[in-house]
């Protein structure tokens, strides 16, 4: 079947080729995000593949030692978004400098769904697969160099061509060179039989295992009354799978699941579910966030920017560069009191979270956040969706408001000054399953006296 009623979907990463930590570090890591996973909803950069069958964004695998690639239940890469703005499937640099071990087998064997296989010294079959079999673009860019000399097939591996054999009768992929083999008009990958449960992945959408066009409508029409009705059957659309509900850490727009609200809607909370409604008058207003290349902190060049603002799109990362400025870029150091715009915002929203690894030595305390009542983390950064790091002015967080986080773990490390912290009932707040709090090296309770 296409997929099972309750396929495992976990979100991507965005870190392309950067790392983190020692390679124990980064393993475990990778392990915790995508163990027993499904559906990736972005963009796949691990070694802990085996159960995934699906990647909406790109797959890189890069810097790597072992020696097969554990994607054997890999059907489709959508390429949503692009590796270098080219590639869904990027194989790079995967063997040490010294030594023998290094990347031998691709292991693609169910992927049928440009690439870029770039110096795999040991890779021998891999660059010789018949891409334009797999590749549904047949313009899309197509770069082997510097790999190993042409070799036999690993093991046990074997080609079964879905696109280039078909029948001129068939529209998309096929099962077989007979007119009567072709798959059905919703699989994107290939199929083992006709019908829309038959295709190893889909088109547009997966509901419960069949290929459809569109999930079911929340409306359907009574022919008889001749009126739309609510659709009891009804789904959402999340990624590319139909849905009973949301995540929780997304929001519904009519149909669909959504990180954001477009611009003429805004995010209400109706019986426990958070929808876009269009606003009475003017929407509360919108602001993005910092963490793209030309805005990466909040500095002075950029703080007037969030006047008045109620949502952050995005993050807000407080780093160094933008506290103390930057001689480099020639931007001089935020005046502490400009912070005080921030006691508008009411939520952190859309994508991300909110990191503080720098603040201004006169705040002893958060409290430019006191209206802020959630932080959404939809996107996390290696697994937090709130960091407070070495912030040695800090004496208590001063986040009064906050009633909720809706995905990700909070991590509050090496203030040495900072008291109070472990007094906040974070479990309440939390909407997600697997999520934490990190307590490490800040001062020690004993020595903040009474709360």
């Amino acid at each position: 079947r296409a997929g099972v009623c309750k396929a495992e979907v976990c979100p991507g990463t965005q870190n392309g080729l950067s790392s983190t930590g020692s390679q124990e570090n980064q393993y475990n890591l990778i392990r915790d995000r995508y163990d027993g996973c499904e559906i990736v909803m972005g963009t796949s950069k691990s070694p802990k593949l085996k159960t995934i069958r699906e990647v909406t964004g790109y797959v890189l695998i890069a810097m790597n030692h072992f020696q097969d690639l554990p994607l054997g239940q890999l059907r489709v890469i959508r390429g949503n978004n692009l590796y270098e703005r080219r590639y869904a499937l990027s194989v790079l640099f995967n063997y040490p400098k010294e030594g023998s071990n290094g990347l031998r087998q691709l292991g693609l064997a169910n992927l049928t769904g440009g690439v870029q296989i770039i110096n795999n010294k040991y890779l021998s079959y891999g660059p010789w697969v018949y891409w334009q079999d797999i590749i549904r673009d047949s313009s899309a860019s197509i770069e082997i160099q510097y790999n190993g000399e042409r070799g036999l097939f690993g093991k046990n591996v074997g080609t079964q061509l879905t696109k280039t054999v078909c029948a001129p009768q068939c529209n998309g992929r096929c099962f077989g060179t007979s007119p009567r083999d072709c798959c059905h008009s919703e699989c994107a990958a290939g199929c083992k039989g006709p019908l829309d449960v038959d295709c190893f992945a889909c088109r547009h959408f997966n509901d419960s295992g069949s290929c459809v066009r569109q999930c079911p409508q929340n409306l359907i029409y009574n022919k008889q009354m001749f009126q739309m009705e609510t659709n009891p059957n009804a789904k959402y659309q999340y990624g590319s799978i139909c849905v009973s509900q949301c995540p929780t850490h997304f929001v519904v727009d009519g149909s669909s699941c959504v990180s954001v609200c477009p611009p003429d809607k805004t995010e209400v909370e109706r019986e426990g579910q958070k929808r876009c409604e269009l606003c009475n008058g003017l929407c509360p207003k919108v602001c993005d966030g910092t963490g793209a290349e030309h805005r990466q902190t909040v500095d002075s060049s950029n703080i007037d920017s969030f006047i008045n603002c109620t949502k952050i799109q995005g993050s807000l990362h407080f780093l160094v560069t933008g506290i103390l400025g930057d001689d480099f870029k020639n931007i001089p150091p935020l005046d502490a009191k400009k912070l005080e715009l921030f006691q508008t915002v009411r939520e952190i929203t859309g994508l991300y979270y909110l990191n503080i690894q720098s603040w201004p030595k006169e705040l002893n305390d958060l409290s430019v956040f006191s209206s802020l009542t959630t932080i959404q983390g939809r996107s996390l950064f290696k697994r937090f969706s709130l960091m407070v790091m070495r912030i040695p002015s800090l004496k208590s967080l001063g986040l009064r408001s906050l009633r909720e986080i809706s995905d990700g773990s909070v991590y509050i490390s090496q203030n040495e000054n900072l008291c109070y912290h472990d007094t906040v009932n974070w479990t309440q707040l939390f909407r997600g399953s697997q999520v934490r709090v990190n307590n490490i090296n800040n001062k020690p309770r004993d020595d903040c006296g009474e709360a």
